[in-house]
């Protein structure tokens, strides 16, 4: 049998990834303060308060701002770049299908059936188990039946999942578009993508099957689809594509830490296996299926996933640029400039939450409401990610069916983190 990779011990020093950049140099040059990345002048905020303000703001004293590379790999029309009504009415559309009923019943279907063939796989293997790469294909499938339909295992999903991986090697590069380039390769992947959906559009169009709203391609068919414009259609695929990226290794990311924390904390794993214990013999002794709202039910359980957010942030920061000058707390944003407003810089410091560094699930017991300018792992304000609700479904249901059915083999797995590093 495989043994396990060397793992953090974390009653230790915490691994590096978690002390933000942002947060080592707040405490030499203060909460907010000027620097550049990529060559660009810029402010950091690693403050909750003007964070809040940045956020509550959008769209009027600050727009979006990324690096080039960012806005050549999503495009023109990005929902990164989408402003004002246009961009609450897309965020709108997003959002209700996100958390619709149908949508969650479905995946928490799909993703039962992919789990227990993971589970399956995995055990008749003697092969060490990278489970960030496991959690990734599980959820990354599952994101492309969500968004297009299409099923895992399928020459689609295989053709969309190679071609995805190198298009997100241009997300944060280079900005050189010349063929050989990081750059030049994901837009060209990225054209391939479009490629593809443009036929399934078609498709759909012709026959009609996108009236079942099913999909988001179906929602984005009936809200957009313009026979007479292509740039529709491009839009349609664009948006498609965008929807896959913060999807992509977030999720799995918190899966894999999730489970890595719980190793680690003994009486922490056995009070969250009692919890999702009950809840299985439950349900077995009255002969009922799962809904997915049982699975948010489990109050200790959304403690550790809190935790794990808190901890490992789904959205780390968000970049603005002032529209005029602007002044928060006594800091000047000059028009122009751009600023970072550092979520998880607030989320390890001290005098947000005690003993910050440490995995501590409890500290979310009794909170009465969580303050929503001190915890912030999805962002706020307007652009809020749409996709929240369905994220925290897939984590919980993933720990509830791991815990109860193959808790027993944690020491087969690889935490850190993954073959493609």
């Amino acid at each position: 049998m495989a043994t396990l990779a060397p793992s953090y011990d974390s009653t230790s020093r915490p691994p590096s990834f978690y002390r933000p950049w942002f947060l080592a140099n707040s405490s030499r040059f203060g909460k907010v303060f000027r620097t550049h990345i990529l060559g660009k002048p810029i402010i950091i905020s690693t403050d909750a308060e003007v964070n809040k303000v940045v956020l509550q703001n959008a769209d009027r004293a600050f727009v979006p701002s990324y690096p080039k590379s960012v806005i050549e790999v999503m495009g023109r029309t990005s929902i990164l770049q989408m402003r004002g009504d246009y961009h609450k009415r897309v965020h709108g559309i997003v959002s209700k299908f996100l958390k619709s009923t149908p949508l969650l019943e479905r995946v928490q279907d799909d993703m039962l059936k992919a789990m227990n063939l993971a589970f399956s796989t995995w055990k008749h293997s003697n092969k060490k188990i990278y489970i960030q790469d496991e959690t990734n294909k599980i959820t990354f499938e599952l994101l492309l039946q969500i968004l297009l339909g299409t099923d895992p295992g399928s020459q689609e999903t295989d053709f969309l999942t190679k071609e995805f991986m190198e298009l997100i090697k241009g997300i944060i590069c280079i900005p050189v578009i010349f063929p050989g380039t990081t750059l030049y390769k994901s837009l060209k992947a990225k054209e391939r993508m479009a490629n593809l959906i443009t036929e399934m559009i078609r498709d759909k169009v012709e026959s009609g099957a996108y009236k079942a709203l099913q999909y988001f391609i179906d929602v984005l068919i009936d809200e957009f689809y313009d026979a007479k414009d292509q740039a529709t259609s491009d839009l349609i695929c664009n948006m498609i594509i965008e929807m896959m990226i913060p999807g992509s290794d977030s999720v799995p990311m918190i899966m894999t830490l999730a489970i890595k924390h719980l190793g680690d904390y003994p009486d922490t794993l056995k009070q969250i296996l009692e919890e999702n214990m009950e809840l299985k013999r439950r349900k077995e002794e009255a002969g009922e299926s799962y809904e997915w709202s049982d699975y948010l039910s489990l109050s200790f359980t959304q403690n550790v996933i809190n935790e794990t957010l808190r901890m490992a942030n789904i959205v780390n920061s968000v970049w603005r640029k002032a529209e005029k000058d602007v002044e928060i707390k006594g800091h000047l944003i000059p028009e122009g400039w751009s600023i970072a407003a550092s979520f998880s810089s607030v989320h390890f410091d001290e005098e947000n939450y005690e003993n910050p560094f440490e995995f501590s699930p409890s500290r979310w017991d009794n909170k009465g409401g969580i303050n929503q300018s001190t915890f912030t792992p999805f962002g706020g304000g307007q652009r809020l990610c749409p996709g929240y609700v369905l994220a925290k479904v897939e984590i919980s249901i993933f720990l509830h069916h791991f815990l109860t059915s193959f808790r027993d083999n944690l020491k087969r797995l690889s935490w850190w983190p993954s073959k493609r590093n």
